[in-house]
């Protein structure tokens, strides 16, 4: 059996108790590290806390082992019972649909363990889930890369008058181009995207772009470690948010749409004063 096993947004304590039987029952675990990670990261002390509490080791997956390798664990799951942890609900992540097809198709079994996520628990700042639309996700730039393809859902979400949930980008263990092309890896430092640098590519997106989708009084919403004790909420005209110090990661960036009156009066407790 192959056990997906959603773990929440905040720290080792939020699988769920159904969640927490499977991995006990299970013989190998692996933790998926590059869609998401908890609020405690990846440092050994945190890895640490994990295991205690679940009794068992955890191998750590990165990219390349999801992405190149899985088949090794998929492999392992066709003998005996294997938890693979995933940071939210398990489907998420697309990465997460084709681990299952390909578990399928290899004669596995699969059981879904879920739990909560960004798509859900993003309901805490106010706005009704019901009136968002496309969700977007926002990469880093780079002097040789800087896509811009969310620009048009935006831009179909605003003229529906509906919200876009802005997902920032996570860089763990991603290889630089330079060690690429002398072909020996060298990984570049863990890096997240801040609500900061997401406002800023969006400024230059729009600039490049003159479609008005969104500018710089737009209504947003700033949100930090989303699920955590010390989450952060702020919401502001978008060219406020770039002042404000939202701090660790993980962040998220909400544009804000037509608004219900409910939705006006919960946006209040979190607007800039």
């Amino acid at each position: 059996m192959l056990y997906i096993v959603g773990l929440g947004l905040g720290d080792e304590r939020d699988i769920t108790v159904r969640g927490l039987d499977a991995v006990r029952s299970c013989s190998r675990i692996y933790m998926e590290a590059y869609t998401s990670l908890l609020s405690l990261g990846l440092d050994p002390a945190a890895l640490a806390n994990l295991e205690k509490l679940y009794g068992k080791e955890i191998t750590v997956a990165d990219r390349e082992m999801v992405e190149d390798r899985v088949d090794q664990v998929l492999s392992k799951a066709a003998d005996t019972d294997v938890a693979f942890l995933v940071v939210g609900d398990p489907f998420g992540a697309t990465t997460h649909t084709d681990l299952v097809v390909r578990a399928k198709k290899m004669g596995v079994e699969v059981k879904v363990i879920h739990n909560a996520s960004v798509m859900n628990a993003i309901g805490v700042c106010g706005l009704q889930l019901y009136r968002y639309g496309e969700t977007i996700s926002i990469p880093f730039f780079t002097d040789e890369w800087r896509p811009d393809s969310f620009y048009e859902k935006i831009q179909n979400n605003r003229k529906l008058g509906l919200h876009t949930l802005c997902l920032l980008d996570i860089r763990v263990k991603e290889p630089t181009w330079e060690s690429l092309a002398r072909g020996k890896k060298v990984y570049e430092p863990p890096r997240f995207m801040t609500v900061n640098t997401a406002i800023s590519q969006l400024f230059e997106v729009e600039e490049a772009r003159g479609g008005s989708a969104y500018g710089r009084d737009t209504l947003c919403i700033g949100v930090a470690r989303l699920g955590s004790d010390d989450q952060k909420i702020v919401a502001g005209p978008m060219e406020k948010l770039l002042d404000v110090d939202f701090g660790p990661p993980l962040h998220c960036l909400i544009i804000v749409g037509e608004t219900h009156p409910l939705e006006e009066e919960m946006l209040e407790f979190y607007m800039i004063k």
